[in-house]
């Protein structure tokens, strides 16, 4: 295919839509005006999509025959029945990767966010701040932000999107301005050690006209025109004074040594503090004003799932956060902690066998600290099952923990929740869910009594 297929074709096809970034992308085509249609497995679900008027079927059909172009996600085996069909009848198939790449060639700037963790978070705020300047912008965000959802469109000046390292798709990405928020090792299965991992980052960082990087990651030392940020004196962004309630942070921005402008966030977490700065740093580099940086960041109204209040039983707080890597865990655990005046009760859900095997000894060392912890049965996504890698393994090796299989032994674990206490349910996956399955049949059991 030559010259940007969005021109060319103006039907596409979604296998696995249901993907936040899939579904992101989806709605954006529609929002040229694009006829967009797609499968998932869970296509009741996409309510959403919809109403966009994108037609969404479980796959069971030969609907796919009826578009210009396919579209694949990484989560779906490239042995999928839709994708033999259409191959066998000649159609154009594209990576969801490429797609996201040829959608960033419709806008005159380009601002893509990666890192291990706070993409989506990160995004968003960036979505905040681009809306309370008034700019004409786009995004495509890896989750649920409540101001924005999983995409938006307002304009072609300015495109954010997140950047996802998963099998290197990031690198098919030109930002004009890159954001790299961590380093950290993940999805080590894609690059067969955390140095190739760092390689990829710094070439996403190289390939850009300017990148904000964490101040003092040496992955970035010989990269020329960096824009840093950090808590650490010598940061082009830096956070000073931080003051903290209950979780919820304020700090000084300062901006080269001087002080820029006070920011009062309302998500909980030290982590956006960071995320706040990334945000910060970007938004300015492409020439937003300080003023509409500090209001967009204060307008900011958080992500679904990220420390998220589901609600309340019996007096005990029920909240959902993402966090699935043991670094990420480990902020979430600790602003839990801060918010939580009884006892915290955490439900964890593993994302993937292979990042449970290769962070094994992380993730025993992180929830071993946790005093009432049950671990809930793997999420698989796109894998099969691995011994080495399973929850059941897992809760063998963390002390005080124990093994969940299935939503009742959840409702054992959280019975003696009450005044005070807090239940954290972390994971990437279905857990979130079931969480809010689980809170909506004690609350609707309560009622009836």
């Amino acid at each position: 295919m030559t010259g940007n297929f969005l021109d060319k074709f103006n039907s596409f096809y979604f296998v696995g839509m249901g993907g936040v970034s899939m579904s992101a992308l989806a709605g954006y085509l529609r929002s040229l005006k694009k006829r967009v249609g797609g499968s998932d497995i869970n296509a009741a679900s996409l309510s959403k999509l919809k109403s966009l008027g994108i037609f969404v079927t479980n796959g069971n059909g030969r609907d796919i025959l009826g578009y210009d172009a396919v579209v694949y996600t990484d989560a779906v085996s490239r042995d999928n029945a839709e994708l033999r069909l259409a191959r066998a009848a000649g159609k154009p198939i594209i990576p969801r990767g490429k797609l996201l790449a040829e959608v960033c060639k419709k806008f005159k700037r380009v601002i893509a966010v990666s890192g291990c963790h706070g993409k989506t978070t990160c995004t968003s705020m960036l979505a905040s701040v681009f809306s309370s300047a008034g700019r004409a912008f786009a995004a495509h965000i890896g989750g649920n932000s409540v101001q924005f959802g999983n995409f938006c469109n307002f304009g072609n000046d300015f495109f954010i999107t997140e950047a996802c390292e998963y099998k290197k798709n990031f690198l098919s990405l030109h930002p004009d301005t890159a954001v790299i928020l961590s380093t950290d090792a993940d999805h080590l299965e894609c690059y067969g050690g955390a140095e190739e991992l760092k390689k990829c980052y710094s070439k996403f960082a190289a390939r850009a006209q300017k990148a904000v990087v964490p101040f003092g990651d040496d992955v970035f030392r010989d990269i020329e025109g960096t824009v840093t940020f950090g808590y650490a004196k010598g940061a082009d962004w830096q956070a000073c004074e931080l003051r903290e309630f209950r979780g919820v942070y304020s700090f000084t921005l300062y901006f080269c040594g001087a002080p820029a402008f006070d920011v009062k966030l309302k998500q909980p977490g030290a982590h956006n503090v960071l995320n706040a700065l990334a945000a910060a740093a970007a938004a300015a580099t492409e020439g937003i004003e300080f003023a509409h940086i500090k209001r967009g960041l204060e307008e900011f109204e958080g992500v679904e799932r990220r420390m998220q209040l589901l609600g309340s039983y019996r007096g005990a707080r029920y909240v959902a956060d993402y966090a699935h890597h043991p670094a990420e865990i480990a902020a979430a655990l600790k602003t839990a902690e801060r918010i939580t005046e009884g006892r915290l009760f955490v439900v964890f859900q593993p994302h993937t066998y292979s990042r449970t095997k290769n962070l094994y000894a992380q993730f025993v060392s992180v929830l071993s600290g946790v005093r009432r912890l049950l671990i809930y049965r793997t999420f698989a996504a796109r894998e099969y099952f691995d011994g080495e890698g399973c929850a059941l393994t897992l809760s063998q090796s963390v002390k005080r923990s124990r093994y969940g299989d299935c939503p009742g032994d959840i409702l054992n674990f959280v019975s003696s929740a009450g005044e005070g206490d807090t239940v954290l349910f972390l994971g990437a996956g279905d857990i979130y869910f079931i969480a809010k399955t689980l809170l909506c049949a004690l609350e609707k059991s309560n009622a009836e009594r």
